[in-house]
Order: structure tokens, then C-alpha cells, then sequence
């Protein structure tokens, strides 16, 4: 019988023909997510890139579900995915590119260039005084993935004291000071001068970023999130750095997408957002990562080994 593939990742030519290379026997449907339909859905063996959740029904006809995204949170809730169906996700596809857009926002918040970019729209020529270097820096990564040892990399090269934080036990890497578990959080927070955060959405990370969370930063601390939104308690954030109890913040997630217009954290001059862009396909190096780890996987279906990046639904993170 042959085998239905669907992909709605926008690949070109080479793409496709990396995709088709071992899958002579499958029919390939190369649809834009906007049109994908349920019926659509419903009759694939294996699909490449986010479908709408609610399309997918636990369909007893899909396989493999292969996300262009390294989150699954949507496709982890009961009732979405069959038990014979195999969820993969797209982790090591993104660190480049996330990373590197964290970093960016990070030294334009350390060097106030949000404040002059501001000051653009104006015509005002202001000086806002001192700075902060990223040498000697002490930065807290919560969430040590390959998006968070990109960034460690990055900041470790130019002289930061890193700390990764991590769920399970491992021997210190070449790109941090120091690792600890996730227990250990809240005696880091108050001696970090950074805190960047690459949580998946989990019943664990929810609002993890609290209150009690933000008051413990130092005043100067500036936070970034490059995770997903819903890990941070976005009034408590906006409270904290209005007040001055902490310096600034950098997000390319919100815990509502789009961000209303009218939200007040856009009106606070010290958060800068991004509106989830760092990842997705504006590196074209992470479109060609991602179609790699979705014609791998092809691959290994068609010849009954084990799959790459194999998602855990206990903790949303690949196994």
C-alpha cells in the first residue's frame, strides 16, 4: 500500500528531493499549512510540520507526526494523538538561531540601545549613563538544550561566568562555569546578573517566573525568555521592572499571541519583545536543519528503526 506523507513546511526543490530520497513508494503532498484541511489530516501515514491540533482527532491513520517546532506542548494534551502514533520534534534544528537572537537583545539591553533606538522616534538626544559589560557576567541559563548551550557557547566565548541549569545530572561542558538541577534555582537567582530562560510549555514550568521569582533578582538583572510565554507571570514581570526591582527584559515569547496592541508590557520602555520570531525559518539554515531531522525520520519509518527526537509526554522535551 502506499504511504501518504503530508508536509506543509514551506521547502523548495532540494528540499523535496532530500525528503523523497529512500521514499520511492510514497506519495508526497507538499501543502502551505493555511490550506491543510482535517480530511487532509485524517488520511496520512506521516506528517511533516504544525498542523492544527484539533485536525488531528487521535486519527488511527497517522503514524508519525515529525514538528518543525522543538515545543509540542500543543500535541502532548490527552485525546490529540493516538498511542500508535509517534511524536518527533525539531530540538537541534534551532539553536543557532534562537541563540543568537537571545544574545542580541541581551547586549542591546546591557548597553541601552532600546532606550536610544526609543529615542529615535523623537529626535531626542539623551544620555542614559552607565552600562554593563558581558565579561565577567554571571548568567543563569534555565534550560540547558541545544538552544541553551548555543547560547552559553556564545557567552562564554566573550568572557561570561555561565550557569546552566538543568532537570537531570551531567558533567560540566567546555560552555559553562557551572551546572546545577532545577532545585537549585532559587539560590542561583539572587546571584545572577542574567537569567535566560528555554522552557518548553509543561505543567511544571507554568509561571515558574512568579513573584516570589522576580523579587528575588538583583535590581540590575535583566531576563530574557526565548521558551515559551506561559512560564512567566507576565503582571509579576511588568511589576518588577516598572518598579525598578529589576533592571530590564528581553522577550521573543508572551503568554497571549500576538500581543494585544493595547498590553501594557509594550509600553514599558525596559521590555523588549520580539514577536516569536528568533526561531522559525528566518535563518534559512534552520528550514535545512529541520527537513535533515524529517527525511531521517522518513527513513527510519520506511525501514522500522528507531526515530530521532522522540518526544516524552511526561515533560514535553525530546526523550
Amino acid at each position: 500500500m502506499i504511504k501518504r506523507i503530508l508536509v506543509t513546511l514551506p521547502v523548495t526543490e532540494s528540499h523535496k528531493r532530500r525528503l523523497e530520497r529512500y521514499a520511492s513508494d510514497c506519495e508526497f503532498r507538499y501543502i502551505p499549512l493555511p490550506d491543510v484541511t482535517a480530511e487532509m489530516v485524517q488520511n496520512t501515514e506521516i506528517i511533516v510540520g504544525n498542523v492544527p491540533a484539533s485536525y488531528i482527532k487521535a486519527s488511527a491513520s497517522l503514524k508519525l507526526l515529525q514538528l518543525g517546532s522543538a515545543g509540542a506542548d500543543a500535541y502532548i494534551s490527552p485525546g490529540v494523538l493516538s498511542s500508535k502514533t509517534v511524536l518527533t520534534n525539531a530540538t537541534g534544528a534551532y539553536g543557532k538561531a534562537v541563540s543568537e537572537h537571545m544574545f542580541a537583545m541581551l547586549l542591546c539591553l546591557q548597553k541601552k540601545l532600546h532606550l536610544y533606538r526609543d529615542d529615535r522616534l523623537t529626535g531626542s538626544w539623551n544620555d542614559y549613563g552607565t552600562v554593563t559589560s558581558i565579561t565577567n557576567t554571571r548568567i543563569a541559563i534555565v534550560g540547558l538544550g541545544d538552544i541553551g548551550m548555543h547560547f552559553a557557547g556564545i557567552a562564554k566565548a566573550l568572557g561570561a561566568y555561565v550557569i546552566g541549569i538543568k532537570r537531570r545530572k551531567s558533567n560540566c561542558l567546555r560552555q559553562v562555569d557551572e551546572i546545577h538541577l532545577f532545585e537549585a534555582l532559587p539560590k542561583i537567582v539572587p546571584e545572577a546578573d542574567v537569567i535566560v530562560s528555554f522552557l518548553p510549555s509543561t505543567p511544571l514550568t507554568y509561571r515558574l517566573y512568579d513573584e516570589e521569582f522576580f523579587s528575588n533578582m538583583k535590581r540590575s538583572g535583566i531576563f530574557l525568555n526565548g521558551g515559551r510565554g506561559n512560564a512567566v507571570d507576565q503582571e509579576a514581570l511588568l511589576s518588577a521592572v516598572k518598579e525598578r526591582r529589576i533592571f530590564s527584559a528581553g522577550l521573543d515569547v508572551t503568554d497571549l499571541e500576538p500581543l494585544p496592541p493595547e498590553h501594557p508590557l509594550w509600553a514599558e520602555p525596559n521590555i523588549l519583545i520580539t514577536p516569536h520570531i528568533s526561531g522559525m525559518y528566518h535563518l534559512p539554515e534552520t528550514l535545512e536543519n529541520i527537513v535533515e531531522i524529517a527525511a531521517v525520520n522518513i527513513e527510519n519509518y520506511l525501514a522500522g528503526k528507531p526515530f530521532e527526537n522522540v518526544v516524552d509526554f511526561e515533560t514535553g522535551y525530546r526523550k
